[in-house]
C-alpha cells in the first residue's frame, strides 16, 4: 500500500472524528498525519481552564474523537494498531493510530460509522416513554467493550443525582471566572466553528435533573419541548481510577455509547456538572457504591425529532488536521 493510499483513509478518519462531542463544543484536539501514522494531540489552548482545570473533560473529548476515528477506519476495512499515551515525555500526544492491513468491514462498525453524522447532543427534554432494558444492556456492552463501566442510576438514587447536579451548577454559576468562561464559549465568532451559540442553548425550565445553562444572559433560542424526562435513563460512565489513561478510555466508551444510542433510536446528552467539582464528584462515587471513579453522566431517552435541532458549529479540517508526509 503506497503512502498516498494510506494518508487518504487516515485523513478521512480524522475528518470523521471532528464530529465527536466535547464540553462547550470546544473541540480540544489536533490531528497530525505523517506517512502511515495518525497522531491525536490535545489542544491545550482549547482547555476549559475554570470548568476543567485537570483536563479530565479534554481527555474524555479526545477519547471520543479517537473512537470516532477508529470506527471510521474499521468501517472502511482497515486494521489498525493504537498506542495510547505513547510518549511519556509528551503528555499532549494522546494516541498514535497506525494502519497495519486490510480486512472485511465489520457490519457493526459500518453501522456505528453510519451513525456518526446523526449523533447529536440533545439538551431538550425527553418523553415519558421508558428506555427499554434491552437497549440499556446494549449501551452497557458498548461501554464495557471499550474498557469502562456503566452504572444506570436507580430510581431511589435519582434525588442524589439531581441534588448533586443542581448544587454543582449553582456553585459554578456563583463563580465570576466560570461565568466568563461560559460567555466566552457561547459568544464565539461564526468563523471559529466551535462553541455553543444561542441557537443551541436550551431555555431553562424545571427538569428531573438540571441541564447546564449555556445562556447566562437569558438568550437561549432552543425550547425544551413538551417532555419531562420521566422516561429518561441516567447512567454514570466510570472506571477503576481517576487518571488520564482511564479518562481516555472513558471517552472512547462515551463515543461507543452515543453511537449505539443512535442505532437504538435514542437521544442522548452528556452531563458533566456533577463531575467538575470535587465534592459532588465524591457524591457520584458514593452513588456507584465506591467501586470506581465517575467520569461523566449521560442522559438517554426518547427525544423530540432530532432533525429539528440547529446545525452544530464544527471547525474546518484545515484548522484541526495537519498532513506532514
Amino acid at each position: 500500500m503506497t503512502t498516498r493510499h494510506i494518508i487518504e483513509p487516515l485523513a478521512e478518519a480524522a475528518q470523521r472524528a471532528l464530529r465527536a462531542p466535547s464540553a462547550f463544543n470546544s473541540q480540544p484536539w489536533r490531528w497530525r498525519i505523517d506517512a502511515d501514522v495518525l497522531e491525536l494531540h490535545a489542544d491545550r489552548t482549547r482547555q476549559l481552564a475554570v470548568t476543567d482545570p485537570d483536563g479530565r473533560l479534554l481527555t474524555l473529548a479526545c477519547g471520543a474523537a479517537l473512537h470516532h476515528a477508529r470506527v471510521a477506519l474499521a468501517a472502511a476495512g482497515y486494521q489498525t494498531e493504537v498506542a495510547r499515551f505513547p510518549d511519556v515525555t509528551d503528555a499532549d500526544l494522546i494516541a498514535r493510530v497506525r494502519i497495519t492491513g486490510r480486512q472485511d468491514p465489520d457490519p457493526h462498525e459500518v453501522a456505528l460509522d453510519g451513525a456518526i453524522p446523526y449523533r447529536r447532543t440533545d439538551r431538550r427534554a425527553f418523553s415519558e416513554i421508558a428506555v427499554p432494558p434491552a437497549a440499556l444492556d446494549r449501551l452497557r456492552e458498548a461501554v464495557e467493550a471499550e474498557g469502562a463501566y456503566l452504572h444506570v442510576v436507580r430510581e431511589d438514587q435519582m434525588p442524589m443525582l439531581a441534588v448533586a447536579t443542581a448544587q454543582a451548577a449553582a456553585a459554578e454559576v456563583a463563580d465570576p471566572a466560570y461565568r466568563d468562561e461560559v460567555n466566552r464559549w457561547t459568544h464565539r465568532p461564526p468563523w471559529t466553528g466551535d462553541g455553543v451559540p444561542a441557537s443551541m442553548a436550551v431555555r431553562q425550565v424545571p427538569r428531573r435533573v438540571p441541564v447546564r445553562d449555556h445562556a447566562l444572559d437569558g438568550e437561549a433560542d432552543l425550547e425544551p419541548g413538551v417532555g419531562n424526562d420521566r422516561g429518561a435513563a441516567y447512567a454514570v460512565v466510570f472506571g477503576a481510577d481517576d487518571t488520564p489513561p482511564s479518562w481516555l478510555r472513558a471517552g472512547e466508551a462515551l463515543s461507543a455509547l452515543l453511537l449505539t444510542a443512535v442505532l437504538e433510536g435514542l437521544s442522548a446528552a452528556p452531563l458533566s456538572d456533577a463531575i467538575e467539582l470535587a465534592w459532588p464528584r465524591r457524591l457520584m462515587r458514593d452513588l456507584i457504591a465506591g467501586v470506581g471513579d465517575p467520569y461523566l453522566v449521560v442522559r438517554v431517552g426518547v427525544g423530540p425529532n432530532p432533525g429539528d435541532l440547529p446545525p452544530v458549529p464544527r471547525r474546518i479540517p484545515d484548522d484541526a488536521i495537519e498532513i506532514t508526509g
